[in-house]
């Protein structure tokens, strides 16, 4: 069973066991900072010369087997795969695994939809109904830009404000005995509209959702951002990251030294075309499971506080000249013997 702490959060009675993760990182996640964290990492965004839609449904599967593997799993085994990405219907996710003989179910908060995916596969294993779930996004680049915006091919100028969508895909196995990282704790974010309108202003449309979501959980558990080593936000960028501080500061959080964000984390500021950082289903997912997990195993990190970050927008929307809500789901992850 979960206890239900204040509006929107709960903990987990018995902590959801992170068994396995896998990860698959495009060519220019491969060259950043964090490309020793990835399980696979390609040298070429489209596979087998492929489109780029194939090409992501690739990247999920192959992080999906990836996880299998090293968890010592077959497909039969897995109760339910949870999961979704940014394309409509979710084809990534749901023809990237249709192969695979696991009960699914799709999900969807944008670039937030890997916490709601861990949440999710959490309760079914806590109550019973899977001993092991997936739980995994993914995302490419050149497929968000020809859905939400302008294709690649077309060349059109972005702004600084922009973000890069991350190509890749992140997948973890939930469930069996408690292993190195376990998962306590949940906060369900709701949506935040702060009027945003313009596509190439995702920080800013995403940071309100990341600081009502935040100041929710420490309100709910009774924690302060002292409990926590590290406090990662999905994919502000640089320049919502700073709106976050900023925001965090006038609600009486300051000097926050362990709050950053996997967008700003993924990406060196030296590469080309990165922006304001990264953003994406998959952006969350790879830095999560690649280098925070990595941190949390090597003792650097005794608890962290994982804050996806998700914009709301659809292609029809954003060109009826809709604004962008934003939502943000929160998740902590601890060291075995540092939860409680």
């Amino acid at each position: 069973m979960v206890t239900k702490l204040g509006r929107q959060s709960w903990s987990f009675e018995r902590p959801i066991a992170l068994r396995a993760v896998g990860t698959v990182a495009g060519q220019l996640e491969s060259e950043g900072p964090l490309q020793s964290f990835f399980d696979v990492k390609h040298t070429n965004d489209r596979l087998n010369g492929e489109t780029w839609e194939k090409s992501e449904q690739l990247f999920f599967q192959q992080a999906t087997e990836v996880a299998l593997q090293k968890a010592d799993l077959r497909p039969e085994q897995v109760g339910m795969v949870v999961g979704g990405d940014l394309s409509a219907q979710l084809t990534s996710f749901y023809m990237g695994l249709k192969e695979m003989p696991i009960p699914m179910l799709g999900v969807y908060s944008a670039c937030a939809t890997i916490c709601e995916a861990l949440i999710i596969a959490g309760m079914l294993v806590e109550h019973g109904y899977a001993e092991y779930a997936v739980a995994g996004t993914s995302s490419h680049t050149s497929a968000a830009e020809r859905q939400f915006r302008y294709p690649t091919e077309y060349g059109v100028q972005k702004p600084p404000t922009a973000q890069r969508t991350v190509s890749g895909s992140g997948v973890a196995v939930l469930g069996g005995s408690p292993q190195d990282i376990v998962m306590t704790h949940a906060t369900i974010g709701r949506i935040v509209d702060f009027g945003v309108t313009s596509p190439w202003e995702m920080g800013a449309a995403m940071a309100p959702a990341a600081l009502d979501t935040l100041v929710r959980h420490f309100a709910d558990t009774g924690r302060s951002p002292a409990d926590y080593d590290c406090i990662a936000t999905g994919d502000l960028g640089h320049i919502g990251h700073q709106i976050l501080r900023e925001m965090l500061e006038e609600r009486g959080f300051s000097h926050l030294t362990q709050l950053t964000d996997c967008g700003m984390l993924i990406y060196s500021p030296h590469q080309s075309e990165v922006f304001s950082g990264g953003s994406g289903g998959a952006c969350c997912s790879l830095v999560t499971f690649g280098y925070l997990l990595h941190e949390l195993k090597q003792g650097k990190y005794r608890r962290i506080l994982v804050s996806a970050t998700g914009a709301l927008l659809s292609s029809v929307s954003a060109q009826q000249g809709q604004s962008i809500p934003g939502i943000s789901h929160a998740i902590v992850l601890e060291r075995k013997e540092a939860s409680s």
